[in-house]
């Protein structure tokens, strides 16, 4: 079996190697090693991450089930200001004793590393345009001014510049139109 780096997302499962049935809980409190995300919204390196895991041992390898929690950060698509929002996730993955293609995850030898577990279900968990919230109007596209902040906002309806020359005949009465 292949060395692993130990990392605060490793575990030591040598109590439960090969004993199925055997059960441990653990938790690990942990900040995130680097970015999870995209350019929108992530976990940023540092972040906090919360993770309950439950290990159990099974004839083919160990069967991790945790939840997961820690705040992603980023910015509303809309109108461009800075959110939060609270990530909560379910991991069940089993780590195989050896290499097998039916397994992503294998058992490295006494240790099961959760870090890119983790990472896949907090990335797939956040949203793919994050909002402030869902009645968020966004930006005015003439001045930029955040239409939540300024609910009557309105610019004046542009001239077309076709009809712009006929500006000068808006000084005529009616009198005048009837000659």
């Amino acid at each position: 079996m292949a060395h692993l780096k130990k990392t605060p997302f490793t575990l030591d499962v040598v109590d439960l190697l090969h004993r199925p049935g055997d059960m441990r809980e653990r938790t690990i409190d942990a900040p995130a090693p680097g970015g999870w995300g995209n350019a929108v919204i992530g976990v940023r390196a540092d972040e906090p991450i919360h993770i309950d895991a439950r290990l159990e041992s099974l004839h083919d390898g160990i069967l991790v089930s945790a939840d997961v929690t820690t705040v992603a950060r980023g910015e509303c698509v809309r109108c461009l200001i800075d959110v939060e929002q609270d990530v909560e996730v379910e991991i069940q993955e089993v780590f195989a004793y050896s290499q097998d293609e039916a397994f992503d995850y294998e058992v490295h030898d006494t240790h099961v590393d959760l870090e890119p577990v983790v990472r896949d279900a907090v990335v797939l968990s956040l949203p793919f345009q994050p909002v402030c919230q869902d009645e968020c109007t966004g930006l005015c596209p003439q001045c930029g001014v955040r239409l939540l902040d300024h609910p009557g906002h309105e610019h004046e309806a542009p001239v077309d510049p076709r009809w712009s020359a006929l500006g000068g005949l808006a000084g005529l009465t009616d009198t005048d139109e009837k000659r």
